[in-house]
């Protein structure tokens, strides 16, 4: 469980690198980003024990900056304009940058990723289904050949008829190669 964000809830999955990890997601109140927490237990899991002590200080920094924003309020503190205009000696200075500071936007960054993401989601998707099924015919396939193999004769009390019958495809042509080994050279 996260120390810093307790209540979380499994929303999603991401892909990390090479490895499937859960993230969360919490909505901060206000005007602040969303900010995702990782599941650094299903993370450790997946972590190579040469590569724990890379781990141990990505898990550190995070948990600082976590730690640091956490601290920070939601909202800053309001200037004292008043204060400013006691102090600063030019007059109209601080009137000057009251209105631009006031007039001053700062664009939220437009997310570009999360639909590429979610397409690349869904084609992964999409081939592990069609995977899946190759597999399950694939299984169908050996489950009929080990079927074959339990059902036929051993080994050591076949003769050449029956081994030929049993795999076709080493059948010796006689016909065509009258000489041993009864095949061409270069299948040999």
């Amino acid at each position: 469980m996260n120390p810093v964000f307790p209540l979380l809830r499994p929303s999603r999955f991401c892909l990390c690198s090479r490895d499937l990890i859960f993230c969360r997601s919490r909505a901060m109140a206000g005007r602040r980003a969303a900010i995702k927490a990782i599941d650094w237990l299903a993370f450790a899991e997946r972590v190579p024990p040469n590569q724990r002590a890379i781990f141990n200080n990505l898990k550190t920094r995070s948990d600082a900056v976590s730690a640091k924003l956490a601290s920070l309020p939601e909202k800053p503190a309001p200037i004292d304009w008043n204060y400013y205009r006691q102090t600063v000696a030019k007059a109209g200075m601080v009137d000057e940058f009251e209105k631009k500071f006031a007039a001053l936007t700062v664009p939220e960054p437009v997310d570009t990723q999360t639909a590429k993401i979610n397409g690349q989601e869904q084609e992964s998707n999409k081939n592990a289904a069609d995977y899946i099924q190759a597999s399950k015919a694939r299984i169908a396939q050996y489950e009929k050949e080990l079927e074959k193999f339990k059902n036929m004769i051993p080994f050591d009390q076949m003769t050449v008829e029956d081994l030929s019958h049993a795999f076709p495809e080493t059948k010796l042509d006689k016909e065509k190669h009258p000489y041993w080994p009864h095949k061409p050279i270069a299948d040999l």
